[in-house]
């Protein structure tokens, strides 16, 4: 059996940071969070997902800008 320590389910997640369960399986699926399907369930590192959130909270409205330098090729930028 998989050691599970560290992880919660969408539920929690949800509970959690606010985000809605749709919110939190589109992060775990694109990548922006640690995230593993167990069955048809994902669970997502409590860790991951809060230094998600804290990230997002420090961009505050930058997070929208598709030009920030922390973005690189291929994540909303475009070589002109």
């Amino acid at each position: 059996m998989e050691d599970f320590e560290g992880w919660i389910t969408t539920d929690e997640a949800q509970r959690l940071t606010g985000y809605t369960r749709a919110h939190i399986r589109y992060l775990a699926g694109h990548g922006l969070v640690k995230a593993r399907k167990v069955g048809r369930d994902w669970v997502v590192s409590r860790e991951s997902l809060l230094a998600h959130v804290e990230e997002m909270k420090r961009l505050g409205t930058a997070k929208h800008n598709p030009w920030r330098e922390d973005l690189g090729e291929g994540k909303g930028r475009k070589e002109r």
